[in-house]
């Protein structure tokens, strides 16, 4: 990884990858974005299994009760700041390195806040240890806000291989962090061991590549407005985290650390699609989306190209999780967390939802208007936490079944305020999904059908026996799927469309592709055709 010096002698940022089109780039990161994501998911699957049988259902349920909060104040630099670096058109020295002061005197004053916290937080859940694990993680906190600017700097100059390097690195030294400690005792501080490595390795490898050092504050000119653009970001991050995460606050109060722990479990095995399919391609789709706001057909056009790919992923992903969720939870946590399947197929139905529900941010944030993302965000805020006081009564299945519910609920009227600025229609969303959701439902009834009266499907048991039904169960519903999506569409155009992206966001295709600089993305290019340079936005997702 070669360093990276962002500013240049008149301290302003450095033109990088010129001779590049937006095209080139987005394929370039896209692909550097997802085959990253793809290598976490390995990691995170190969690291859940194993910590699963070395920690109990509590040790995770102690940790998620602080990190529902730490994990707020940490992201105070990552979601705004990082924003506003990769989508100003100009950006200097003196601009940056006062960004970078006041973030980290914010992220500072909240590390001292929160670690004192702790009594305050141990009495709220009964639990006395959640005092010390809110001193240990409140570290993350003021460690990360030295690093954020950094990384931002990077993803503005398109170093996405690097980023995900970085990214990657991090992830691996917190799995081998946390076994190492769970192996010898540590119980519930070998997840707060690994979450602080994680950190200082981000921030160390961001130092060591962005070859940058904040001058002294001083007046410059864009500070103010730049406050005005992070602060409305970051609000509206602050109600969807809330949002997020009242779940959390709710059970592990109610239910306590092992409740917790079976429903955290459950939880973040159903936002795994998100993360890997939806966080990669939105670093790229809004930044392709804000070029084109001077074209709005074309703009419409490449966005319904993007939520059909991930309604066709979406759609087909939530159902099959719904098939077969309490053998992919037996089969990765093992023994002793049937709860935490029983719970994880109530999320399987919202998945596809939920893709196409987040989907809307896009809008916002490429036409300039995180104003009314964070006016959205306390009407998504009200409803969903109503929903959850609701069913709360239910337990842990109760909270499952609200996040579900919330999604359908919210799903077209976000559409509707996110495209009333540029008139984009509920009606061409519905026209653009319709089709998958029916092909879901259709194949989800005909492979419960086929499953429950074919004795293959049900007489083998324990880890291996769940496996063996994940595959045969999915390549029914799968077959099955692709059949309906077909038949619905007259063709297989839709699928089609989803392989090729899937072609052009590999490394060797995407470095043919480059190649080609008049090759065509075909039906697949959700967002990567116009011919013109620009940054490409990217903005880590933390996870707890």
């Amino acid at each position: 990884m070669n360093p990276f010096i962002p500013f240049d002698s008149n301290g302003n940022f450095r033109s990088v990858g010129k001779s590049e089109t937006l095209r080139q780039s987005v394929i370039r990161g896209a692909g550097a974005n997802i085959a990253a994501a793809a290598s976490s998911f390995a990691l995170q699957i190969g690291s859940v299994a194993i910590l699963a049988r070395l920690l109990t259902p509590a040790d995770f349920g102690i940790v998620t009760m602080v990190t529902t909060f730490s994990l707020l104040f940490r992201s105070f630099g990552l979601n705004g700041f990082t924003e506003l670096i990769l989508q100003r058109e100009e950006l200097t020295h003196s601009l940056v390195s006062n960004l970078f002061w006041i973030n980290l005197g914010i992220g500072t004053i909240l590390t001292l806040a929160f670690a004192g916290s702790g009594p305050w937080l141990a009495r709220f859940f009964h639990n006395p240890a959640v005092a010390q694990v809110a001193e240990g993680l409140s570290l993350t906190i003021g460690i990360g806000s030295l690093g954020w600017i950094h990384l931002a700097l990077l993803n503005r100059a398109r170093y996405f291989r690097t980023t995900a390097i970085i990214g990657f690195l991090a992830y691996v030294l917190l799995t081998v962090v946390s076994i190492l400690l769970a192996k010898t005792g540590w119980h519930y501080w070998a997840l707060v061991g690994g979450t602080i490595t994680q950190v200082v390795t981000t921030v160390v490898c961001a130092w060591w590549i962005c070859r940058w050092t904040p001058s002294w504050p001083r007046r410059s000119p864009g500070t103010g407005s730049s406050l005005k653009f992070v602060t409305n970001v970051y609000l509206h991050f602050a109600f969807n985290y809330s949002t997020r995460n009242t779940d959390n606050l709710l059970v592990g109060w109610r239910f306590g650390a092992p409740a917790l722990g079976f429903y955290k479990k459950a939880y973040d095995m159903f936002v795994l699609p998100q993360s890997q399919l939806l966080s990669p391609l939105s670093a790229v789709v809004v930044s392709t989306l804000s070029r084109l706001n001077a074209d709005r057909e074309q703009y419409r056009r490449y966005f319904l190209r993007g939520i059909s790919v991930l309604a066709l992923l979406g759609m087909g992903i939530g159902m099959d999780f719904t098939l077969v969720g309490r053998d992919i939870m037996r089969f990765i946590l093992g023994p002793g967390w049937e709860e935490a399947g029983r719970i994880f197929t109530i999320f399987g139905l919202g998945v596809g939802v939920m893709l196409l529900y987040n989907a809307h941010g896009w809008i916002h944030l490429s036409i300039g208007r995180p104003d009314r993302w964070l006016r959205w965000g306390l009407i998504e805020f009200a409803c969903t936490a109503s929903l959850f006081l609701l069913m709360l009564h239910w337990g842990p299945s109760g909270i499952a079944l609200a996040w579900t519910a919330s999604y359908f609920l919210l799903l077209l009227p976000g559409f509707w305020y996110a495209g009333k600025p540029i008139n984009l229609r509920v009606g061409d969303v519905v026209a653009e999904v319709w089709k998958f959701f029916v092909a879901s439902i259709l194949a989800g009834f005909g492979t419960a059908l086929i499953t429950r009266f074919t004795p293959l499907f049900t007489t083998t048991s324990g880890s291996l026996g769940a496996l063996e039904r994940i595959v045969l169960v999915s390549s029914v519903f799968s077959a099955l799927y692709l059949i309906g999506i077909t038949v619905l569409h007259g063709g297989p155009k839709p699928i089609k469309d989803s392989v090729g992206l899937v072609r052009e966001l590999l490394p060797k295709r995407a470095a043919k592709s480059i190649s080609e600089p008049n090759g065509d993305l075909g039906g697949a290019a959700v967002v990567v055709r116009q011919q013109q340079d620009d940054p490409v936005r990217l903005r880590p997702e933390s996870s707890s």
